[in-house]
């Protein structure tokens, strides 16, 4: 009998460790992601101390000082906040979804449809204003998400293999990269105009901006979660997973809408911020494993955490310019990706 209990208990002993391990790992994120919140308030063109910041947020006044981080910090800081969970939520998604763990949203070419409409919006509808680029950005995400989806056989009676999704968004997303360049090279105003959309930033972004946006990010990450349980039946393969009851088409049809109202609209207010999404889920499946609830809430956490940071780094590392934050993070992200990539067996799916 005792050598019958003994594994029993270290399994159920190995399984509480790695829990308490887990929430006291995520609480520490979350600490992180206060902490360089107010970094974000303090750090800028104009330096500010951290009582200065206190008071902004507690006692404001209608000092300079407080009107920088009331009108321009913690705006870009909330934004931050927001498209940043959804960047890594979409990322570990379609991770899970494709069973491929260096797959982010530009792969299914929502990056590449949203910018496609954000261009054809300013060449042809001459919009001109950000909640004009929101739509555009949003609509062209969505409808490059269903076209993948069509296109990979996703109409059928058969549900898509993750391959065939991936070809899919590859073939999709370089064919309209190729004409939203033709769209801007053909029309300079379109050029000048998609120049500071297209490479990521949080500067100038207003909470206005984000109002119509936050609603369809917070939908789609509660569809993400609502699935969570069932990607890790479908990390094991699909006549695996539906042996176990899984509805493979519903779950990558809801992952889908997911991954385009996230991805779409986080794309749509700050641009097409490449890494996040890519590396977060990655990094994070290396501390707390290949259990997708898991990988969602760390996602959830870290991403804003890493895009904060990168947009921190970008106000001061040419100051007084500025470097947009899709730039930085392709320069922290690219090398770090290099050496996790090397750890094949920590971060498989």
């Amino acid at each position: 009998m005792k050598a019958v209990k003994q594994p029993k208990e270290n399994h159920t002993k190995t399984i509480t460790s790695m829990r308490l391990q887990r929430i006291f790992g995520f609480i520490v994120v979350l600490l992180l992601l206060v902490l360089v919140g107010f970094l974000s308030l303090m750090i800028g063109a104009k330096p500010l101390p951290f009582e200065v910041v206190w008071q902004a947020l507690f006692s404001p006044t209608d000092s300079y000082d407080h009107a920088i981080i009331r009108e321009a910090r913690i705006p870009r800081t909330l934004i931050a906040l927001a498209v940043g969970p959804a960047f890594g939520i979409a990322g570990a998604l379609i991770q899970a979804l494709t069973r491929n763990p260096l797959a982010d949203p530009g792969i299914l070419g929502v990056n590449a449809g949203a910018a496609f409409a954000v261009a054809l919006g300013i060449s042809v509808f001459s919009v001109t204003t950000m909640s004009g680029y929101i739509w555009f950005a949003l609509a062209g995400a969505l409808a490059a998400t269903v076209a993948v989806y069509v296109i990979s056989g996703g109409a059928g009676k058969k549900a898509p293999t993750p391959v065939q999704i991936t070809l899919a968004g590859v073939a999709l997303g370089a064919a309209l990269s190729g004409i939203t360049t033709a769209f801007t090279l053909m029309n300079s105003e379109a050029f000048s105009r998609m120049l500071n959309w297209s490479v990521g930033t949080l500067a100038r972004r207003s909470l206005e901006d984000l109002g119509p946006v936050l609603p369809i990010l917070i939908i789609g990450a509660l569809l993400a979660f609502v699935i969570a349980p069932a990607l890790n039946a479908i990390a094991f393969g699909d006549d695996r997973a539906s042996s176990l009851g899984v509805n493979i088409g519903t779950i990558r049809t809801i992952g889908l809408i997911a991954i385009s109202l996230l991805a779409g609209g986080a794309t749509a207010i700050a641009g097409p911020i490449g890494f996040i999404g890519l590396m977060v889920p990655h990094c994070v499946r290396w501390f707390v494993g290949p259990d997708q609830p898991w990988i969602f809430l760390y996602s959830m956490a870290a991403a804003p955490l890493l895009l904060i940071l990168s947009d921190i780094i970008g106000r001061v590392v040419l100051f007084p310019e500025e470097v947009p934050v899709g730039i930085i993070t392709g320069l922290v992200g690219a090398p770090i990706l290099l050496i996790l990539v090397r750890r094949r067996k920590a971060s498989g799916i």
